[in-house]
């Protein structure tokens, strides 16, 4: 037990404090619901609930990713977490279909909702405290990468840097993104209806908030069954041969290889060095090149081949394969 709590102690708090700031809009909206009959708040109530259920299961799954290995799992439980993002975006998903359903049913039988000032209220309320978590979340990213940003700044670099993002944190990203311009949607359909009567309009809001998170699930089940498998970074892979060539003894890189697995990164190099080394030197390089490549952040474990030198130039950042 004690070992769970000192995992929960690292999870990602992002999706914490997501889940509990949307478990709590789900509840207002529910009740705002009940009580008014909107579609587009019914559509809202959805959306929160299930990114609540959401980002509670990615916080559970980015701490146990963080549990050492064992003897039956020797290279630990990174994948973990993307295996949890796969299962919740199949909650997101049968919100999403539920969403679109009843907002199909709204268009084709409209009625008019009550309580115009209790749902603008609502939904005002719960669009500004989901763009609090939103920019809770482009702040934690532009942390993890080590990237100073103020004011503007952080919309701009949290979007230009997303790719690079840890999955549970950019998981809460583009749900708490698409949560905000959700609410926007369903106040100005809320607004317009009450006002030109044209009450099929909240039913077109709730088909496209629908659509709005089946684009989520999507885009992070891709992006997580990338992890699954097991994704090169090409960019690590970049800067680390970058810090392994600068190694006076280092000829020439055969192969290097970083793979991610959840938040974490492993790492394989065979280098190049002279054929006539000793093997106490060829341990000495060995050793100081564990150490600095161990240093980079994410990076859980390092394996080091030798070969001798061919001759042969063979290393190259990837940018310079492209461009040819």
């Amino acid at each position: 037990m004690g070992e769970i709590l000192q995992l929960l102690k690292r999870g990602n708090k992002s999706a914490m404090l997501a889940a509990i700031i949307n478990s709590i809009i789900s509840i207002i909206k529910g009740v705002a619901f009940m009580y008014t009959g909107n579609v587009a708040m019914f559509a809202e109530t959805m959306h929160s609930l299930g990114d609540a259920a959401n980002q509670f299961f990615v916080f559970v799954g980015s701490a146990l990713s963080k549990k050492a290995p064992t003897e039956k799992f020797p290279n630990g439980f990174g994948r973990l977490v993307n295996l949890v993002l796969l299962g919740a975006v199949l909650i997101v998903g049968i919100m999403a279909f539920e969403t679109i359903r009843e907002g199909w049913h709204h268009v084709v039988h409209p009625t008019a909702s009550d309580g115009f000032i209790l749902n603008i209220l609502v939904l005002g309320i719960a669009t500004i405290l989901e763009s609090f978590v939103l920019f809770k979340a482009m702040k934690e990213i532009l942390h993890d990468l080590e990237i100073e940003a103020s004011g503007p700044n952080v919309f701009v670099k949290s979007f230009a840097n997303l790719g690079r993002a840890k999955p549970a944190t950019k998981l809460v990203f583009m749900e708490d993104l698409v949560a905000t311009i959700g609410g926007l949607v369903a106040i100005i359909a809320v607004v317009i209806s009450y006002f030109t009567k044209f009450h099929q309009l909240e039913g077109i809001a709730s088909i496209l908030i629908g659509a709005m998170m089946f684009f989520v699930v999507g885009k992070v089940f891709l992006d997580n069954a990338a992890g699954v498998i097991g994704q090169a970074d090409e960019e690590m892979e970049d800067k680390i041969g970058a810090l392994v060539m600068a190694d006076p003894d280092v000829l020439d890189i055969q192969g290097i290889t970083v793979i991610k697995e959840g938040e974490d990164l492993h790492v394989e190099v065979e280098i190049e060095v002279d054929p006539k080394m000793t093997v106490a030197a060829a341990d000495d390089i060995k050793d100081r090149l564990e150490e600095k490549i161990l240093a980079e952040k994410g990076v859980v474990d390092v394996t080091i081949e030798f070969d001798e030198e061919d001759g042969v130039m063979t290393w190259r950042p990837s940018n310079e394969s492209t461009k040819e």
